[in-house]
């Protein structure tokens, strides 16, 4: 049983019509068709709000509207796992590398040519994807920001929620020319990547977008050996007439302490923690 059957159901059973539960989901009743008609696929659950809002007007248990769109989707994910990566349209292309810093742009595109829709170009676009979803999905929730981009757009409230909720669901594989025009080119200001760490840098539109810069950097790191804490530290945490003043930093500097064939008391650990309080054993940075 999919997601569409059992609204078309509810709906019937409880005598609503589909505008009601457009209204209610606050999208439009085009989307609600769609929907239904199976013309779209169901959102995932964890990009939308709009299962909990028709669940709550059909009357089904909470949740049950979710699950069965995950269900419903990864059926459909697993008919087309075979099918092959399409290549990007060349203007989805173009407004990508148009937004890179220009020092980039002509590697970039040559990059790009020779391999296309290769693990550079997929690995960039979903990046800038992923910043830009990241925006949207924040932003979901809150009307008058909604509603200010419907203005900016031309269009309705509920035109736009349908629009974000949509365009949650984008991946790299089904981006348009649309998708593109309609965030990407607004949101992104400019992007830039070191092809020697794969690091990069994600300028966002301040009128439009929280949190002006992006970055993500990919750094070979050794992994840290598990601590191991000392009896008498897990002692001193314990009796807080030991170490009740002690602040996060302080408490971080003593579990990582080190010793080789010896057992601090708890009291040693108090004794520390004294030391770090006396200024004594510390010089102040002279100010120029």
């Amino acid at each position: 049983m999919n997601v569409s059957l059992v609204i078309r159901q509810r709906l019937e059973e409880l005598g609503l019509e589909q505008r009601e539960l457009a209204r209610a989901a606050q999208v439009t009743e085009s989307y609600i068709s769609q929907v239904l008609t199976q013309k779209k696929l169901p959102p995932a659950s964890n990009r939308t709000d709009i299962y909990a809002k028709m669940g709550k007007v059909l009357k089904l248990p909470s949740g049950e509207l979710a699950k069965l769109a995950d269900l419903q989707r990864r059926e459909q994910l697993k008919r087309k796992l075979g099918d092959p990566p399409r290549p990007l349209f060349q203007e989805v292309r173009e407004l990508i590398l148009c937004k890179c810093n220009p020092d980039k742009q002509p590697h970039l595109r040559a990059i790009f040519e020779r391999q296309p829709f290769g693990e550079l170009e997929r690995f960039i676009t979903q990046k800038l994807l992923d910043v830009v979803k990241g925006v949207a999905q924040q932003e979901l929730a809150s009307e008058p920001w909604l509603r200010r981009v419907a203005r900016l757009s031309h269009r309705s409230y509920e035109q736009m929620r349908v629009i974000v909720l949509e365009f949650l669901d984008t991946t790299i594989f089904n981006l348009s020319v649309y998708n593109c025009v309609a965030f990407l080119d607004p949101l992104i200001e400019s992007w830039d990547i070191d092809l020697a760490t794969f690091g990069m840098e994600v300028v966002l539109n301040r009128r439009v977008a929280s949190g002006h810069l992006k970055k993500f950097e990919f750094v070979e790191r050794v992994p840290k050996e598990p601590l191991h804490e000392e009896p008498g530290f897990k002692a001193f945490l314990q009796a807080t007439s030991l170490s009740g003043e002690a602040t996060a930093e302080d408490i971080e500097f003593l579990r990582r302490l080190r010793f080789k064939n010896k057992r601090p008391t708890p009291l040693y650990y108090y004794r520390e923690l004294q030391n770090l309080r006396d200024p004594l054993h510390f010089r102040t940075p002279r100010t120029k």
